[in-house]
């Protein structure tokens, strides 16, 4: 599996909030926000969902991932996806660190990609266990 994820009764902006408080609590910034529903509105007058796609990124792991593999830029940030279901409760996405990182036949960055799948693995978790 590429991803592990949470659904939550909540509106989407207290998720997309929740969310971003708790990758913060584990050491991640969001250096991009996608915001792909007003995308497909303004390019291609399609009415989807919420849907954004946050780039989190831990900057001690992002620079312990570069020293050992330079082109590793290639798969990162850790991508999370905050969409709104049809029966309007909100599924948060993460990628799986371990999946993409796993594509890097190197010790070290397979170690880093356990770490960083952890931190992630918390984040979730604690979404799930708060309101």
């Amino acid at each position: 599996m590429y991803y592990f994820s949470v659904n939550l009764k909540d509106s989407f902006d207290n998720v997309l909030s929740r969310v971003t408080a708790a990758l913060k609590t584990e050491g991640f910034g969001v250096l991009a926000d996608i915001d792909v529903a007003a995308t497909l509105k303004a390019k291609l007058g399609i009415d989807k969902s919420p849907y954004r796609i946050l780039g989190a990124c831990n900057p001690a792991f992002a620079n312990e991932a570069l020293t050992a593999e330079p082109d590793i830029g290639v798969l990162l940030p850790c991508n999370v996806v905050v969409r709104k279901e049809s029966d309007s409760s909100i599924s948060v996405v993460f990628m799986d660190p371990k999946a993409a990182l796993d594509l890097v036949d190197k010790p070290e960055i397979r170690e880093l990609a356990d770490k960083v799948r952890l931190k992630l693995l918390k984040v979730r978790d604690m979404l799930e266990n708060t309101v």
